[in-house]
């Protein structure tokens, strides 16, 4: 998008093509042309000018749309202690300016503006109930986007929630299970120690047996 930027009353201001400003007030009448030919900068859909400070053979053409005042500025002085109070307003004098064509230096149109519509109270009315539409449709997009985050977000929730269940009874499982087999294993290791007792007390069963015997027929043969 191509633009300017134009000095005119001790300001710079930065313009493109259909746009209105508000600028210090102009000698001419409402509805004439007027030309700046203080353009400091220029800026095409390829190149851009710098002036040196003003770029020569360039200019701005504009129409004059009403010549009127700003809003008013209060004033208020006091001096301590001198009973002395001064209170006044000001309003500053501007001209509504539209920006109609930019000219390069070599005096090419660089951009133009196209037709102005007529602005009437219905043409008002209508684009602000077209602008609160947009907003309220903008606000409604918003709306269920973030109900759309909350149901995605309590669906994945729940998702967690069921994984970190399903492990949390894996994992008991798992323990049940090395519990059981932990069980069965020291019940073994029991049966085993019980059984090696057993043959063991067998063993010493048999073994005073047979010394009971031994001695028991030494006597016999003494006599």
């Amino acid at each position: 998008m191509s633009f300017a930027v134009i000095q005119t009353g001790g300001k710079q201001y930065k313009v493109s093509a259909s746009e209105i400003i508000k600028i210090e007030r102009l000698d001419n009448e409402e509805g004439k042309t007027v030309e700046f030919k203080n353009v400091l900068f220029l800026n095409d859909d390829k190149n851009t000018e710098i002036g040196n400070p003003n770029i020569q053979g360039a200019k701005v053409e504009a129409t004059i749309l009403r010549n009127i005042k700003n809003k008013t500025v209060l004033v208020f002085k006091k001096r301590r202690r001198k009973n002395s109070r001064k209170k006044y307003g000001h309003r500053q004098p501007i001209s509504l300016i539209r920006i109609t064509k930019i000219f390069s230096k070599d005096g090419k149109l660089i951009s133009e503006a196209g037709p102005q519509k007529k602005l009437t109270k219905e043409i008002v009315k209508a684009e602000r109930a077209r602008e609160d539409q947009i907003l309220k449709a903008k606000k409604t997009k918003m709306e269920e986007a973030s109900k759309i985050k909350k149901t995605i977000k309590k669906t994945e929730d729940k998702k967690v929630e069921t994984l970190k269940i399903t492990k949390t009874e894996e994992a008991r499982k798992l323990q049940e299970k090395v519990a059981k087999d932990y069980g069965e294993e020291e019940k073994k290791e029991l049966k085993s120690t019980q059984e090696g007792l057993k043959l063991k007390e067998k063993k010493i069963d048999k073994s005073n047996k047979k010394t009971t015997v031994k001695k028991k027929s030494l006597t016999t043969k003494k006599k």
